[in-house]
């Protein structure tokens, strides 16, 4: 029976191409994915091995250790801390300390020398620390490329890349911010760095020890102590020894080898989330594959049924015909296995620059393959080609010995859908009684995704089962067009469609498993990108300004601004979270004089002019929510998160259409924030004509200091976009699975040709020409790929809908058809229907008529 299988794979390799180019794809999939988690997880592991290197004990802070890295601010508990010289003196003094090396953590947001910040999306990137050189002079964990490492106050070096995207180079004036106002350092050095942090976008800033401390902390204090050990170190021994030294509470010692097991844990946990969310992608492929592999060896057996009749005739068992059909699927799966994981090292090498387009940057590093990637691969790819080859199998199995003496072009009797639609219904059914139930839940959180996903797993499973159900009355009504139009080979193109309704289903499905998944993602990203569209709508304001950090501007930043020449107003906005009566909202607080100016309100009753101290506007649907009407009276409780939260009363005196441009509720500045308390944003609206080259101005007027931010109306809407550019990422993703349900099409007209070799050469002879022979087969090709484009279409909607309410808690959502894509998708379903059936027509037209009607 092995040989038996080897012989068939041998016989039927063009028929089984298409089924190894399913599995192949799947495969490159699964271990590309693989490799690009090993290989990232590897570049991380890496550059926190090199900062580690020589590190025998660190001490940390333990009030700091969550939260340092930030500036020291008035008042802030992180301004001295537990570390200071004495006890680093005391370290330094323990017989087996080779080296101390005491740490200050700081951001410091750069500005280039256009005055534009250097960078202001990643500002938790901003790293800035001190530089530490030893006996010679240098500092090994930053190796110098131009200059020497800063040594006075009025000194810093930076990272290469960071110099280079500044425009800086050595003796260059640095400006910069850390926490307020901006400062000025000349820069002495340019240096190298491993640091994962800095290669993913963020830069570096180095200072001397008493400069950072200044900066970041407080004179004679640090963040960090990183100690080395003397060549024969226990480093755990030591590791007490410095744990001795410490007070008994604010400071810890961890040995080298438990820091290093610690980050490296993060980065499996940081990099394993990245790695199965595209594993999830690769299932999706692989589970298009399993309808190809089906309907293959589905079909082989078909045609081999008088083969293995006769194989049975002479004593081959059941068992054995099983074995060797599954034995066939698993040398299929091992040879396409094989030849995909080749490809995945393409995919993961090609990976890393598509994601960081996307702004996922992540640090360079070489290509890791672990043997468990290529394992996985082969396993996975065997694995599904079996299995999917295991109905087809059993369906060998039950093939009598006396169907040897059948005629060859006998049909196989046509087996009850009974039992299928039954099992259908009931899936389908639960699956959308749990969306219908998603559709009523309002909040993201993990359990109701949860819910969503089994919901949508349940109703995709449920069509799939019954497709062969819902193709008899879909494509009898696209056959009474063929018919119409095409005559003959329309009428033939339906009756072949129809005629096997289990195949016809397995490959639509295919194609239907991944415009499901696109339709669902066009639709809600869709829906998403209007939903935040309207959070600017209402929005006139020329500019947007706001503090990179969450630190807020000043509330003299309005004041400053509206000075400028070509200011029409400024508008400060402060926000605070409101409780009303049990109902919460949150409340926009600005100047009511110039409101009108930066932003288009809809009142439905009052004016913003009759906002003031004390007195107050709702939306409407925060007025029905909290049944506020225009003269109620309400006593408020307001937290901004930066003060204890302060009562007010606050009378309703206004009603507006809910808008993205304010919050649910406008009140006076001075009722919202409290003295003292920061801006969130300042809206600035331009005179006419003078909007153009604003920006320039504003930098200025705040001294270009690199963390203030500023944000055209362009560049807001921009910033409301960046989800395109993450659906894009998921297009591209579910992009296999579409190619791969292409070719579950060619592969099944190709193998339906060889079925129908008798059939094609009789309809040749009663005058069937070339011409009608490939329209028939192109038909038929079409009407699958419609049917299934249909289905998908529909099922992507529905659940795009029903899911599409999980996200009303964080913004307007309401579920809006993209109808010009949708009719794009039914456009690409009808090119891949024609495209698919080109060689499958070719081949049809060119069967000999004589052996076609001799074929067996």
């Amino acid at each position: 029976m092995l040989r038996t299988a080897l012989r068939n794979v041998l016989a039927h390799k063009a028929r089984l191409v298409m089924t190894a180019l399913a599995v192949l794809l799947g495969v490159a999939f699964v271990s590309g994915a693989l490799v690009f988690g090993d290989t990232t997880a590897g570049a991380y592991r890496d550059a926190s091995t090199q900062s580690l290197k020589g590190v025998a004990v660190s001490v940390q802070d333990e009030q700091t250790s969550a939260t340092a890295g930030g500036p020291a601010r008035a008042g802030d508990d992180r301004s001295t801390t537990a570390l200071d010289a004495v006890l680093v003196k005391d370290i330094r003094a323990l017989p087996d300390v080779a080296s101390v090396r005491p740490i200050i953590k700081g951001q410091a947001a750069l500005a280039g020398k256009d005055g534009r910040p250097v960078t202001t999306d990643r500002t938790f990137q901003n790293l800035a620390t001190n530089y530490l050189p030893g006996n010679d002079g240098t500092d090994s964990r930053y190796p110098v490329r131009e200059g020497r490492g800063p040594a006075a106050d009025g000194e810093l070096a930076l990272d290469a890349k960071t110099a280079k995207e500044g425009g800086y180079r050595i003796g260059d004036t640095v400006r910069f911010a850390t926490d307020g106002p901006v400062l000025t350092k000349r820069l002495v050095g340019i240096v190298s760095t491993d640091d994962p942090r800095v290669s993913a976008g963020g830069t570096l800033t180095l200072f001397d020890t008493t400069t950072a401390q200044k900066l970041f902390l407080a004179p004679g204090h640090f963040h960090q102590i990183d100690v080395a050990a003397k060549p024969g170190t226990d480093d755990r021994a030591l590791t007490a020894q410095v744990q001795a030294l410490l007070p008994a509470k604010g400071a810890k010692a961890t040995s080298g080898a438990d820091l290093a097991a610690q980050q490296s844990q993060q980065i499996t946990e940081s990099t394993t989330r990245l790695t199965k969310t595209l594993l999830v992608f690769a299932g999706i492929a692989l589970f298009v594959g399993v309808f190809i592999i089906a309907n293959t060896f589905t079909m082989l057996v078909t045609q081999r049924s008088r083969e293995i009749a006769l194989v049975r005739a002479v004593g081959a068992s059941r068992r054995q015909v099983v074995r060797s059909v599954l034995i066939e699927a698993a040398l299929v799966g091992l040879a396409a296995s094989a030849a995909g994981f080749p490809l995945g090292l393409g995919i993961a090498t090609a990976l890393r620059p598509l994601l960081s387009i996307g702004g996922a940057e992540l640090p360079d590093g070489p290509l890791v393959i672990a043997p468990t990637a290529p394992l996985a691969a082969l396993a996975v790819g065997v694995a599904v080609t079996v299995l999917a080859a295991w109905l087809p199998s059993r369906k060998a199995a039950k093939i009598p010995p006396v169907a040897v003496l059948s005629s060859a072009g006998l049909a196989p009797p046509a087996r009850s859908l009974r039992v299928r639609n039954v099992l259908g219904a009931f899936l389908a059914g639960s699956g959308v009684a749990v969306m219908f139930h998603v559709s009523t839940l309002r909040t993201s959180k993990e359990s109701n995704l949860m819910i969503a996903m089994l919901g949508s797993a349940l109703t995709l499973c449920g069509v799939i089962v019954l497709a062969p159900l819902l193709s008899r009355p879909l494509i009898s009504l696209a056959g009474k067009v063929t018919t119409r139009f095409f005559g003959v080979s329309g009428k033939l193109a339906k009756e072949n469609a129809l005629r096997n309704p289990r195949r016809t289903a397995a490959t639509a499905s295919a194609l239907m498993i991944g415009l499901t998944l696109v339709t669902g993602l066009t639709v809600g990203g869709h829906s998403t990108q209007r939903a935040l569209d309207q959070q600017i709508q209402g929005l006139t304001a020329d500019y947007k300004i706001a503090n990179s950090t969450d630190r807020g501007l000043d509330t003299t930043a309005a004041d400053k601004v509206a000075k400028l020449p070509g200011v029409a107003a400024a508008a400060p906005v402060g926000s605070a979270n409101l409780d009303v009566k049990g109902s919460f909202a949150t409340i926009t607080g600005t100047d009511p004089k110039v409101l009108g100016q930066v932003a288009d309100l809809d009142f439905r009753a009052g004016s913003p002019r009759d906002i003031g101290p004390g007195k107050a506007a709702v939306s409407d649907t925060f007025a029905q929510q909290a049944r506020l009407h225009v003269g109620d009276t309400v006593d408020a409780k307001l937290n901004t998160g930066r003060a204890t939260a302060h009562k007010k009363k606050l009378t309703v005196v206004g009603v507006y259409s809910k808008t993205g441009a304010v919050y649910d509720v406008v009140g006076a500045l001075a009722d919202v924030l409290p003295s003292a308390q920061k801006l969130d944003t300042v809206l600035v609206k331009a005179q006419p004509g003078k909007a153009a080259g604003l920006e320039p101005e504003i930098r200025q007027a705040f001294g270009n200091n690199p963390l203030l931010k500023v944000q055209t109306r362009q560049q807001i809407v921009a910033d409301s976009g960046s989800f395109t550019t993450v659906l894009n990422m998921l297009y591209g993703l579910l992009g296999m699975a579409v190619v791969i349900a292409v070719l579950g099409v060619v592969n099944t007209l190709a193998l339906s040709v060889f079925e129908r070799t008798r059939e094609i050469g009789m309809l040749r002879a009663v005058g069937l020409d070339r011409s009608g022979i490939k329209r028939m087969v192109r038909l038929e090709s079409v009407v699958i790929s419609l049917f299934g484009a249909l289905l998908g279409i529909g099922t992507g909607v529905f659940l795009a809908w029903a899911a599409g309410s999980l996200a009303r808690s964080a913004m307007p959502y309401e579920t809006v058809l993209p109808w010009t894509r949708l009719a794009l998708f039914l456009v690409l379903a009808l090119l891949t229907g024609i495209l698919a059936a080109v060689w499958p027509a070719r081949r049809a037209a060119r069967l000999s008529m004589l052996q076609a009607i001799q074929a067996h």
